[in-house]
């Protein structure tokens, strides 16, 4: 028989070895471990809770992978931490990613990032004129003079409220008083009267002119500013299309109110592992109301939704998932 010290050194041995024992395969677990950075948007608009709702399922879904989602000044912005690769995943407008692919607009100065690729089409976009009601302002055109806020600097939203004030004749630079606010600051700015329209390119609602909207003493108008389309698509590309605003979208609303559209898209370097990507639009659709959760817009993403409108040629791994589900990429 053992004596008693001998079993208590025995049953130190033992559960020194199994501590150890899990210390190895806790390292080794964590060594698989894979993270990615999402790069999103402003907490103001649609891409930041939808780049979360697509960041927790990832990571829910996807064995030994961590995706964090970055709060960024969006469109122009993620596309050049994708180039850099400073960012592994990111949402970004169509037209912009059409721009930053041939090195123009925003990209003249660094030049075209030919190595970004698209995983899929996530919805639409509407671009708000939002003004409060009693200002005098009724058209695009009656901007000329007043303070706009054309969207945070390194934004997608910046790039289509330039090009849309353009195709009315207005010149950003030269007859507007410019501001280039977030679209947080831009709609404290219209509450106090600082501002007299913030150009909002956002999915439906936008929670920053629904918070608007719902302050006392507060009602916003938005503007019609799909009438030069035709403009817009000639000189930039086919990107843009119109697109209705519900009357019951916001509080106050009058009627229904036609804008410029366009596309996002979820987007990575060419250099991604192909098999990765694969899994993760896989995952993305197959978990797709999980998503809505986050922003309503995410029900926009459908199989077939995900391939219409690309600015970007498709990476090999998304290309590999449309065709096993019989999806032709347009």
């Amino acid at each position: 028989m053992f004596s008693r010290k001998a079993k208590i050194a025995g049953f130190t041995f033992f559960l020194t070895l199994v501590l150890i024992l899990s210390f190895w395969v806790s390292a080794g677990a964590q060594s698989k471990l894979k993270v990615l950075s999402f790069a999103t948007g402003g907490t103001g608009g649609v891409y930041y809770p939808m780049g979360g709702g697509m960041a927790k399922v990832l990571s829910k879904y996807i064995p030994n992978l961590e995706v964090t989602a970055e709060v960024t000044a969006a469109s122009v912005d993620n596309l050049k931490l994708i180039h850099a690769k400073k960012a592994d995943l990111a949402l970004a407008m169509c037209d912009v990613a059409y721009d930053a692919l041939r090195g123009v607009g925003r990209f003249k100065s660094t030049g075209a990032i030919p190595g970004v690729r698209n995983i899929a089409v996530v919805y639409s976009n509407c671009l708000h004129f939002v003004v409060l009601k009693g200002s005098r302002i009724n058209s695009v055109s009656d901007l000329k003079g007043k303070r706009v806020s054309t969207g945070a600097a390194g934004s997608g939203t910046e790039v289509k409220a330039v090009r849309t004030l353009e195709s009315y004749g207005i010149d950003a630079d030269k007859d507007v008083k410019r501001e280039r606010l977030s679209f947080a600051e831009a709609g404290g700015a219209l509450k106090d009267r600082k501002l007299d329209c913030a150009v909002i390119e956002s999915g439906l609602p936008n929670s920053v002119i629904l918070d608007l909207s719902a302050t006392p003493g507060i009602e916003i108008k938005i503007l019609n500013n799909s009438e030069h389309i035709d403009k817009l698509t000639n000189k930039y590309g086919p990107f843009y299309y119109k697109l209705i605003i519900p009357k019951t979208t916001y509080p106050h609303m009058d009627a229904e109110v036609p804008v410029v559209g366009s596309g996002n898209q979820l987007i990575c370097h060419e250099s991604m592992d192909p098999e990765l990507v694969y899994t993760i639009l896989k995952v993305l659709l197959e978990h797709q109301p999980e998503i809505v959760a986050s922003h309503a817009e995410a029900s926009s993403f459908t199989l077939t939704s995900a391939v219409v409108g690309s600015a970007i040629p498709f990476h090999p791994g998304a290309w590999k998932y449309f065709q096993e589900k019989g999806i032709k990429i347009k």
